[in-house]
Formats: structure tokens, sequence, C-alpha cells
């Protein structure tokens, strides 16, 4: 494969120092050629203030990047307001880029970059850290092959409890508060599954003690014709992390996954029932063994590569990005859903 020549836009994103440490594990396709520092940004954020990650690598100004010779991608890690139109500052340099989530609070805006991208040809790859996830990617297989039958039932949760008092005051910068800043991750697999719902309802609250504004512990009620998903995020569930899940439920069989994911060197696993069977799996329940995990985004940094390349298509076009962020601006309270 031909190394890639990329930069980082950012450090103050949550995971922006979760990908510059896999960047770094690719040497062999990636060559990285500096770190932009955005820390003096006005925007909300609660990382940035780590930058271990980051020793060894050239600083430079966002000019400087834009100005590096062969720079071919961009990683956008930027705290979440700034993300969009920091990533329309690279498509105008013709740059193919990894944007992280979620996209803005402005569809309109939104819009205007996907639009960009699309008209330039551009890769671009929102930064769903489940879209590589092996058990996710089964998940959506057993849906698109008929394996589960017709979908009438999916739950999903993506609480957690970390951050103490600092996060909940992170997430109050938010209207759509924790919807908006992970739900979005679950809200991505699940259109990716079902398409455009038919109707959206979100019920934001917060938890005991805190103020109305900080919206820590939401609801949103997605419905199809013949099936309801029930998304909830919360940011004070004890052992939240490890009770993620996943389930979906259809007329012939259900898969369910929890937790989400896991890098603690046991591995992650998932239940999966077929009463009937099909040609890959008997008749019955089967634990579905992934093996450890060590890295939450080298796989979909690979893929990446594989699309500058021009050695694979990407498999998530820009119409369903732009769906994506309408669903999760009505989940989050922005907008009302619109059939």
């Amino acid at each position: 494969m031909k190394k890639i020549k990329i930069g980082q836009i950012g450090v103050c994103h949550e995971h922006a120092s979760g990908k510059i440490n896999t960047l770094r594990k690719m040497p062999d396709i990636f060559e990285i050629v500096g770190v932009v520092d955005e820390r003096a940004t006005a925007a909300a954020k609660f990382a940035g203030s780590d930058l271990k990650p980051y020793e060894g690598l050239k600083w430079m100004t966002e000019e400087e990047l834009f100005n590096t010779p062969g720079l071919q991608a961009v990683t956008v890690e930027t705290p979440n307001t700034d993300l969009v139109p920091t990533a329309i500052r690279c498509m105008e340099h013709n740059l193919a880029m990894h944007m992280d989530k979620p996209g803005g609070e402005e569809l309109k805006l939104f819009g205007q970059l996907l639009d960009g991208c699309k008209k330039r040809n551009l890769p671009f790859q929102m930064g769903y850290m489940f879209r590589n996830n092996p058990a996710m990617q089964l998940c959506r297989k057993a849906v698109h092959q008929g394996w589960l039958g017709d979908i009438f039932e999916v739950q999903a949760g993506m609480s957690h409890n970390y951050g103490g008092d600092a996060y909940q005051q992170y997430l109050g910068n938010f209207r759509g508060g924790i919807m908006f800043n992970l739900g979005c991750h679950l809200i991505d697999l699940i259109i990716s599954m079902l398409g455009r719902p038919a109707r959206i309802t979100p019920f934001l609250k917060s938890t005991p003690g805190l103020p109305d504004a900080i919206k820590n512990n939401c609801l949103t009620i997605m419905e199809y014709p013949h099936a309801t998903v029930t998304l909830r995020a919360c940011s004070l569930e004890a052992d939240g992390l490890n009770r993620r899940r996943f389930k979906v439920c259809g007329t012939k069989g259900s898969v369910e996954l929890c937790p989400l994911e896991r890098f603690d060197g046991q591995a992650l696993q998932m239940r999966l029932t077929l009463p009937g069977g099909n040609e890959e799996y008997a008749a019955g329940t089967h634990i579905v063994d992934f093996g450890i995990r060590l890295d939450r985004y080298e796989d979909q940094l690979l893929e990446l590569a594989k699309i500058i390349n021009g050695e694979m298509v990407n498999p998530y076009t820009y119409e369903h990005d732009y769906l994506v962020q309408e669903v999760v601006l009505a989940a989050a309270g922005y907008t009302r859903w619109k059939e």
C-alpha cells in the first residue's frame, strides 16, 4: 500500500489522542507530517490537556499543514462545534479526511461540507467508532441478509460513568446533551440497518440534582412501520461502559451484544439466536467469539487508507452521513422530525 501523508488538526476532541496513537502504530501506511494545536479555541471541550501522545511529532499552524508538500489527508479532531468548519477548510484544500463525530449542530452547514466533498470526489469518513467493530458488522449482516427476519425491536444503550462533575458541565454546552455527543454512534449503526425512521421522539432529561440544562439522561424512540427503536444514554450509570448494549429482535431470531466493545484482554462476544438456523449457523443460540481486540480505530483508519488509494469504495455514502446527522439532530431535540 502506498504510504499516505496525513496530518491531524486538533487535540481537544475526546477521541483525538486515540486517533494519533493508532496512526503512530501504522508507520507503513501513514506518514504523520504534523499536528495543529487548537487548544486556544473557545469551543466547549473535555480533552486536550495531555499532550504525551503527540511527543516527537511536529507542531504546526493550520496554514503550515495545508501548505505541506504532498499532503493527502487530515484527521479532524477539534472540539465538537469546531469539527464541521474545520472540515470545510480541509475540503476547500481538496484533502481527504476523517472527521470525528458528531456532524455539528447545524444540518445545513454539514450538508455544505458533504456537497463540497461529493463535487470534488473527496474521500470523507465519519469517526463513528463502531463501524469497523466486528460484532456490529455481524449485526448488520444478520439484518441485511434476513437472518433475523422482519425486525420489530431494537434496544440500544450508550451510557457510562466517567468524567465526574466536569463531564456533566461539559454536556451542558450542548442542547442535545449526551444524545448529541454519544447517542450519534448508535444512530449511525441503526440507520445503516433500518434506514430512515417514520417518527423520532426525544426525551432529554437531567439526573437528579443537576440543572435542567444539563441533558445527561436521555432517551430517544425511533419508529418504523413495524419496529420501534429505544436508544438510551446516561453519563451517571454505575458500570455504564460495561453495560452498553445493542439488541436486535426479528421474526426469525435475535442478536445481543453487551458490552459493545472491550479492550481489557478478554474476548468480545455476541449472543446470536436463530431458532431456524441458516447457511452459516445451525438452529439454536450461539455465543459468537470475535477474539481479543487491541485497538478501536485501526481497522477504520486502514479502511480510510484503502479508500484514498483507490483500493475500495467507501461503504458509507455522503447520503448516508447526511441522513445520520439529520436523525441525530432530531433525536437530540434540535429539530422536529419530518416524515
